[in-house]
């Protein structure tokens, strides 16, 4: 865990870039290492800050314990000392998410981030004490909220937030991918490290009070990212908008035949040079001819030629 000097968790490297990869399979299920690492580093390449592993573009939710293990101890040696890694360890049952956050702690994840309970309907109390056993087992590292609730049925408005930050000390951000953008200024104004869910919209999140964006897009074109984020930082809000602009096309690509964790395996296949596997099922997966034109549109937009990186 790493503090200020004062006790308090520095929070000041969570920011920037932070892309929500895909997690690499190979036919039999196991996690594909050598295509996980690959991924990071290419990414770390082109400057991200670092990473939201193995959240719903990275098929956290449906991964085994074993395989959210190897994920955590890979993305933890991989990032140490180049970037933060922020483990996803959301799980239907509280016992599963306690041992992803031990897990996560034990490979030197910098942080982790949980969805709050799934499937069932959680009043106030149970998403609190859900939230208190994950940020226990982690051993003090910071914990990000996943809102979520497309998906997990559970938004976190103010309310919610307020009660489960009262109980939940190391609760210092979330992932903001409801549709309320505004909230967005309430989660700053909270102290929260609020990342935007949204990689079609970095830039105005940013002007709301973000303090970057976590999506599955970025990883794909990481060097378009990262130098909207450097623009905005700088000053240069015409190189921001301009690459705002450039980031729809890529967004466009992620969304094709709703398979988001099969297209970013595919296109990452083809730019790295390493067969990243499909997605896990139940998980909707691309047909050849689909494929086909995914990568055809990929090329059309940029995201197979990527900009000669910088070593890290």
């Amino acid at each position: 865990m790493t503090t200020n000097g004062t006790g308090n968790i520095d929070m000041s490297g969570f920011k920037g870039v932070f892309p929500a990869n895909p997690t690499p399979v190979k036919a039999d299920g196991s996690i594909h290492e050598e295509g996980l690492r690959a991924i990071l580093e290419d990414n770390m390449s082109h400057g991200v800050g670092g990473f939201w592993v193995a959240g719903s573009t990275g098929e956290g939710p449906i991964l085994s314990e074993q395989q959210r293990d190897t994920v955590a101890r890979i993305s933890g040696e991989t990032t140490k000392g180049k970037a933060l890694a922020i483990m996803h360890v959301g799980a239907i049952s509280t016992d599963s998410a306690v041992k992803g956050a031990k897990a996560a702690a034990e490979s030197g994840c910098a942080a982790i981030c949980c969805v709050p309970p799934f499937f069932f309907r959680p009043n106030t109390r149970a998403i609190i004490e859900h939230y208190k056993a994950v940020a226990d087992a982690a051993d003090g590292l910071p914990l990000f909220a996943y809102n979520l609730p497309a998906l997990t049925n559970v938004e976190f408005l103010p309310d919610l937030m307020d009660a489960v930050m009262r109980e939940v000390p190391t609760l210092k951000g979330l992932k903001h991918s409801a549709q309320n953008f505004a909230l967005i200024r309430d989660w700053k104004d909270r102290g929260l490290a609020c990342f935007s869910g949204s990689g079609r919209l970095p830039l105005p999140a940013l002007n709301m009070g973000a303090v970057g964006s976590v999506d599955a897009p970025l990883s794909l074109t990481p060097w378009l990212y990262t130098d909207l984020y450097e623009a905005y930082t700088s000053g240069d809000m015409e190189r921001a908008q301009a690459r705002q602009d450039e980031v729809q096309k890529v967004v466009d690509l992620v969304l094709m035949y709703d398979a988001a964790a099969h297209v970013c395996k595919a296109i990452l296949s083809e730019r790295l040079g390493i067969d990243m596997g499909e997605s896990i099922r139940p998980n909707n997966r691309l047909t050849d001819d689909e494929k086909a034109v995914v990568l055809a549109a990929a090329k059309k937009a940029g995201a197979l030629d990527a900009p000669v990186a910088t070593a890290v």
